[in-house]
């Protein structure tokens, strides 16, 4: 019996393993993201409810 090639369908079928690429670029932890993320909705709502249309 033939071993399996560990290698998947999308190498063979030319595409690019993204995770294999990723070199170089900017780092930024998720958890900034996500207390810019509700920093910027606590400052809305907060001029929102301090200069009301």
């Amino acid at each position: 019996m033939a071993k399996k090639s560990k290698t998947g369908f999308q190498s063979a079928a030319g595409l690019i393993r993204y995770f294999e690429e990723e070199k170089t670029g900017v780092k930024i932890d998720p958890r900034v993201i996500i207390i810019l993320a509700i920093l910027t909705a606590v400052v809305i709502t907060f001029f929102k409810i301090k200069y009301p249309v």
